[in-house]
Parts: C-alpha cells; structure tokens; sequence
C-alpha cells in the first residue's frame, strides 16, 4: 500500500539507471565526498545519499540500486522500485535523473520507459557519447529529446565533460518540473481498461501507477501485485478487465515488453545512425579476444586474483604493524598514568584501548580491498571475471560474482563479506556472506605455524610440515563447497536468477571515484563494525578479569613458586599468579565447566580457554596461550618459548597435552570455526540482523568440532595418541 506523501523541504534526486550505464561515476561528480552510506530501512540494499547544491538550495540525491527492469525480481530491483514509487521513505523524487548509455540506447530506454509511467518530472543523462562518436556513428539529441519528451544532457562521467550542464538542468527542471508523455503504442482496449482501473481505485485512495495496474493485468490471477490483497474491492473488476482482455489476445505477459523494447528500437533507428561498411573491431573486441578466452581468460583471471590476494595479504602487514605499533605505544604512555588504579588502568589498557587496534588493524586490508575493487570495476574487468567465474561457481548455486569476496576472504573474511555486495541477488550474497568465514584468514596463520613448527615440521620434516600450511588454507575452500550447496539447495531455497552482466567497454579508471570507495567502505566499517567490537572487547576483559583472587590466595601461589624453585624470580612469580587469575576468572572457569565436552577432542581447558579468550580476534590466540601456559605475554611473530611450553604440558596424569593429531585437530578447528567477533559484527551489519553471525557462529563452531573430535579419535584408533 502506499505511504501517503510526507512533506519535506529539501529537494530529492533519484539518480536511476542500469548497471555499468556510468551511474556511479556520475553519482560521484554530482555529490563528491557528500555522501553517506547506510542500508535501506528493513532491507540489506545499500542506500547511497549524496548532498548537491544547486543556487544556493541543498538537493538530496539518492543513488538507486542499478537495475535493468522495474518489474521486481530481487531485493534490490523491489528496493528500487519502492524507492520511485515512494513506497519506501513515504514520498517518491521530485525529479528522476535517468542515466542512459548512448551505446545501448534500445536496452536503456526500456527502463526509461517504466520510470516515465510513475508520473515524476525526468531527465536524461546520456553516456558514452564519446565512445558512440569515437565508432563513427552520428546520434541526433535533439530529435532523441523530442522522441523521449525530456531534456537530454550528454555526459562523459569519467572525463567530469557535462557535470556542470546536468547540474543546470536538473535545477531548471526542480524549477519548471515536466513529465514525460509516452505513446507506447499499446493497444487502446488495454489502455482503456488501465485508465478506468486506475481512476477506480484512485476513489479507495490508492495512488498507483498505469505500469503497476497494466502489470497486474498482465500477469497471472495467482501472481497478484499487493494491491489485490489491500484492496479487495477492486479484485471482481480485476477479474472481469482479465478475462476481457484475454478473449480479445492482448491478456499476454509478453506484451507489455514487446511493446516497450519495440518503442525503444523505433527510438534508437530515429536518433543514432549506424556507421557505413562493416562494423570495425573495438579495442575492447580485441582485448576481449583474450580475457574472456576460455583457458587464456581464466589464466590470467588466476594471475590478476594472485595479485590481489598477495597485495592483501602481504602488501598490507606493514601499515596493519604500523597500526598495532601505534596502539602498543599508545597502552605504554596510558598504562602507568593509570597505575594507581589498577581496575581503570586494566579496562583502558587491555579492554577499550586494546578493542579499538583490533578494529583499526584490519584497516588498511579493507583499503586495498576496495582500492583493487574499484579499479577493476571502473576499468571493466570486473564484469569479465565474474563472466568466466560463473560457470565454475554456478553447479552449487552461487553466481560468478562470489568468487571475488571468497577470494578475499583468504586475507581476511571482513572484507570479503563486505565485497559480497558485488552479488547481483540477495540470496546470492546472503549464501557468498555465510561461507566467506570458512576461508583461512591471515589472522590463523600464526597458530598454523606455532603447531607446525612445534609438532609437525621436528617429526615429519619440512615437505609435511610445507603440506600441512597448504592443507590448512585449502580445507576451507573445500568444506565450502557443500556448505553453500546445502545453504543454496536445502534452506535458503533461492533458485539461481539468470546471469545477466553488461560488459563495459575498457577505460581508464577514474581516480576520485577508487578514492571515494575506499573512503567511504572504510568510513562505514569503523563507525558500525567498529563500535560493536570495542563494546564486545571491553566484556571479555570483565569475564577473563572478574572475579580477582584474593591476597590470601596469591600469598599461598608465591609459597607454592618459592617452595618449588627457591630462585624463583619475582617475574617468574608474577605469572604464575597471572595463570592462577585467569583461571579462577568467570572465562576461566567456564574453559573448566566445559572441559568434558573438549576432552574427546584432546583439549583440556588451557588449550579450551585459550579457544574463548581468542573470540575478540584469533590473533589473541597465542599471546592468551603464553598466559596460560605460565609465559606471559608472547608476541604471535616470535613464540619460539611458547613451542618449548607447549611440548612440556602435561595432563594432569602425566601424559603429554599436545602430539601431532593434538596439534593437526587444534589447526582444523581454528580453520573452521568462526573464533572472530569482528566477523560477526560485520556479518550483522551487511545482513541487518543477528541471526546470521549466530547462524555462521554455531554451524562454523559444530564444524570444527565434529572435525577436530574425528582427527583426535582417529589418532587413537590408529595408535597415534
């Protein structure tokens, strides 16, 4: 039902086209880094508003979801449509600024043609009108603007040739709004029934459009719009108007399309004249030649993902330890400020100080990230990979675009699910978000080489111990496989939309607009993603700090320490109390409570609450281990005395704690659980619900488990423990 107009003061401009139409980049030129970036209310479609100031007046413009139809097949075109309509916010555009690709003007139009029907005042914002001239053919926009019954303003987006001429004619039509006026050529009987519908329900209060009424019409009497349902007074004259347009032929879904692609060709053959002679190969033809090969196409597609993976997974440890080296200095100069407060200095220092570098350390793999991805869309390359991609992704019901955040997700899940927006339907996306945390982050790799080093790589030797790294990163990749086929097939039940991509023609890409993704991506993951995680951080210090031991208590744990080692250093004392804290902490004694169920997998609860202390972020896995094991705080890049630890703990019968299955069972579950609140967070935040990140928490966490008890029982049965 719609929402009654809402007054509002201050202009909007929906800027509407299909993807890969130069919407963006002329988004971008309109409004700059006046934007912000937030989801639509309810709904995981990103919402992009951007401020423009047109004499001394402040415009919104809105930048709709890029979509090729208004009749609604996904979340995004639903979003899109209810955003023109004014079904979303409570109010539609004042003017709609159309983006229309002078290359594909047939194709374009056809969208034209629906945004028309709502009755907005719109104009035209022709691209690739350089391109189209470069190709020798001739567009007539005088008679195009005739034909569309709009002012056309042509653009070159990426060169900023045409801004400031939009930017003068959307105030003109802010000021004197008109509204096109289109002669589809439909035939009078079906118009007619249109109209009188349409003025029907106009006395119930229903303000809908003749596009809407024409598509219920159209359609199937069980595949009714939402209107037939709201108002159940108008479903006898829906009925009678059916039936009377199918025993004329015209009751045909086809129709209206037909008509619309039949109006836009006659259009494109008024306006644009073909060049003489054959058409000449394009440089994008030709480079086209190889990319999209079908062996040659994906070789160099691997070689491109390479260097992105290795770009953020290596290019980026420098400024992430620049980062960490910042935060640690900024603890050093807070923490003895702070020392006659011991309870203060311990929740600035190691829970709000200590929350917000571990947000801020993923800062600059999400800035290459999107730096890559920006380049790559605004060269259009993009639009090629996921064409050669979805071939190999499609049998488990993932489209070609997901390879790219799966890809990522290797560096670190965060920006990968984050990159899963390149989807092109919810189901997709949401399926690609769910098994990006399966990929084994950089953030694993420090227990990967603690173990290997300690128990694989002595016994086995450096061939096992290179397999196992390898292994490790791999078995994500593999458990994904099912995973999202069962998430595609069993529960999400999404059936495989038709992969349909406009492929763009290769241009340089424009810098401010690489820039303005990364600003914004990055924006928006400090201020959400950010706040949760430090709020989270500060918890898990208060269980692994409360409740304290008492003086009583540490005086008996320095008798203890003296009584064994009468040298013992005041350091060495020191630790011990520190392991004694930790383990009469609440996170302590819930790693005891729940023990018995680790047993089977050969954890006891050291390795158990070194497993919990981990959940901020797994890189806490081996400084929380050097605590525990009575070594202090071990830095992740050296655990060279941590190894030695390791292999001395003992169960309590004497049996040593750790041995190869140990270890390989413990590097399976850091592989596969999600031991990463930042993950979540962010699973929360592109989802817009905490289902999901409890959903990736507990199937992730049963995963690991099932593997890590199978590896450790087959270690026994085989006479390996």
């Amino acid at each position: 039902m719609p929402v009654p107009a809402a007054k509002h003061k201050t202009s909007v401009v929906a800027i509407v086209g299909n993807p890969n139409a130069g919407k963006t980049t002329l988004f971008n030129s309109l409004t700059g880094s006046h934007q912000k970036v937030g989801n639509y209310p309810g709904v995981t479609v990103e919402r992009i508003v951007g401020q423009l100031r047109l004499e001394g007046e402040q415009v919104e413009v809105i930048d709709i979801p890029g979509l090729y139809s208004l009749n609604p097949q996904s979340e995004d075109e639903r979003v899109a449509a209810a955003t023109i309509a004014g079904t979303l916010d409570g109010h539609k555009p004042d003017l709609v600024v159309c983006v229309v690709d002078a290359g594909n003007l047939e194709r374009n139009l056809f969208l034209f043609t629906q945004v028309a029907e709502f009755g907005i005042p719109t104009l035209v914002a022709l691209t690739m009108v350089d391109r189209v001239q470069a190709e020798g053919r001739n567009l007539d926009l005088s008679r195009l603007s005739n034909l569309l019954d709009v002012e056309v303003v042509p653009v070159v987006g990426h060169k900023s040739k045409g801004t400031e001429e939009l930017k003068a004619a959307i105030a003109r039509n802010l000021e004197s709004p008109h509204v096109p006026a289109l002669d589809l050529g439909l035939p009078v009987a079906l118009e007619t029934k249109v109209a009188s519908l349409r003025e029907r329900m106009a006395r119930l209060g229903a303000d809908f459009n003749s596009a809407e009424i024409r598509r219920a019409l159209l359609r199937s009497p069980d595949d009714t719009e939402d209107f037939l349902v709201t108002y159940p007074e108008v479903r006898e004259a829906f009925d009678e108007a059916r039936a009377q347009l199918e025993s004329e032929g015209l009751a045909k879904p086809t129709l209206d399309v037909s008509s619309r692609y039949a109006w836009a060709s006659m259009v494109q053959r008024a306006s644009l004249s073909e060049p003489k002679g054959p058409r000449k190969r394009t440089l994008t033809d030709k480079i086209d030649t190889f990319l999209t090969n079908r062996i040659g196409g994906l070789l160099i597609f691997g070689a491109i993902m390479y260097l992105v993976f290795q770009s953020i997974y290596t290019f980026s440890q420098p400024l992430m330890n620049w980062i960490q080296a910042g935060f640690d200095w900024l603890a050093g100069l807070v923490s003895p400020l702070l020392a006659g407060v011991p309870i203060l200095q311990s929740a600035v220092v190691k829970g709000l100080i200590a929350g917000v570098g571990g947000v801020m350390v993923f800062l600059p793999q999400i800035m290459i990230l999107f730096f890559f991805i920006a380049v790559l869309e605004g060269t259009g390359y993009l639009s090629r990979a996921a064409f050669l991609m979805d071939k190999l992704l499609g049998w488990c019901g993932l489209n070609g675009r997901a390879f790219i955040p799966l890809l990522s997700s290797f560096a670190c899940a965060i920006p990968g699910i984050m990159a899963a927006r390149v989807m092109p339907d919810q189901k997709s996306r949401l399926a690609t978000i769910l098994v990006a945390p399966l990929m084994s982050c950089s953030a694993r790799l420090p227990v990967y080489l603690l173990l290997i080093s300690a128990f694989i790589e002595p016994r086995f030797g450096p061939f096992w111990a290179a397999f196992t790294l390898f292994a490790m990163h791999f078995l994500g990749l593999l458990v994904a496989i099912p995973v999202v086929w069962f998430l595609n097939k069993k529960m999400l039940k999404g059936r495989r939309l038709p992969f349909l991509l406009e492929l763009p023609p290769y241009q340089m890409p424009r810098l401010r607009d690489v820039w303005l993704a990364m600003y914004f991506r990055s924006r928006v993951f400090v201020k959400t993603a950010g706040t949760v995680i430090v709020f989270m951080s500060l918890v898990i210090w208060v269980l692994s700090y409360f409740p304290r031991l008492s003086e009583a208590q540490k005086t008996r744990i320095q008798q203890t320490a003296v009584s064994q080692n009468a040298a013992a250093k005041k350091e060495d004392i020191d630790k011990k109390i520190d392991e004694a804290q930790l383990e009469h902490s609440i996170l302590g004694s819930f790693g005891h409570a729940i023990e018995p169920a680790f047993v089977p997998a050969g954890f006891d609860w050291r390795i158990t609450t070194s497993i919990l202390a981990a959940f901020p972020a797994r890189e806490m896995v081996v400084p929380s281990m050097g605590i525990i094991f009575s070594l202090g705080d071990v830095d992740a890049d050296h655990p060279g005395n941590l190894r030695g630890a390791l292999k001395d703990a003992r169960w309590p019968t004497g049996k040593p704690l750790f041995n190869a299955w140990t270890s390989v069972g413990l590097m399976v579950f850091f592989a596969l659980c999600c031991q990463c609140m930042s993950t979540l967070a962010t699973i929360k935040r592109e989802t817009n619900s905490w289902k999901w990140p409890w959903f990736v928490f507990t199937y992730m966490t049963v995963l690991a488990y099932v593997f890590a008890v199978a590896i450790y029982q087959f270690g026994r049965w085989v006479g390996g423990v």
